[in-house]
């Protein structure tokens, strides 16, 4: 008797078909190799997320510090100007009780000195001005005189010290400019 297609068909679906145990156990693969990348991902997203929070509390902790340190910064500076206020407040004092204009111009004279001590301490330096020639970056020029004593363009006077801070400018030299007096002459002479 002759088998039709469809009886066939069922025979093979029921025998142990190699092809058919190849692709299950191919497919079982895939699905092992799927979990397994399944739980790669959920501990790498873990440990991204843990990397992610470690890292925002070391900004903030960072920025506390810094917070800290600006606001604590000058602490140094400002003890060892309270022994200056001291000595003024002592100054002052001793003026009160007795009216000795030496003595007060003394310890306005070491009080002075102090300050210039602390400034040294701090690398505060003055800007050299007097008798140099004008500078932009480190003089503001206040007005010029005509001279003949000093060359063009050279401060003549200071009227308030310039200070550098390490290598910066935090206040610059205000001088008086000399200015030749031979060529405004010459000018007047051509009008």
């Amino acid at each position: 008797m002759a088998k039709t297609k469809e009886q066939k068909k069922n025979e093979s679906e029921t025998t142990d078909n190699p092809i058919k145990k190849v692709k299950t156990k191919i497919t079982s693969d895939k699905k092992e190799g799927i979990e397994e990348l399944k739980e790669q991902l959920a501990s790498e997203k873990d440990r991204v997320l843990r990397l992610a929070a470690e890292f925002e509390n070391y900004k903030k902790r960072k920025q506390r510090e810094s917070d800290e340190f600006k606001k604590f910064a000058n602490e140094t500076i400002f003890r060892q100007l309270l022994t200056i206020v001291d000595n003024l407040e002592r100054a002052i004092f001793s003026t009160k009780e007795n009216s000795d204009e030496a003595g007060l111009l003394e310890g306005v004279k070491l009080t002075y000195k102090e300050i210039l001590k602390l400034f040294e301490t701090f690398n505060v330096k003055p800007v050299e001005a007097e008798n140099q020639m004008f500078d932009p970056n480190f003089h503001q020029a206040i007005t010029q005189v005509k001279t003949d004593e000093f060359p063009e363009n050279s401060v003549t006077a200071v009227l308030q010290k310039g200070y550098l801070l390490h290598d910066r400018l935090i206040r610059p030299a205000m001088v008086i400019v000399s200015k030749r007096v031979e060529e405004e002459t010459k000018e007047t002479k051509e009008n």
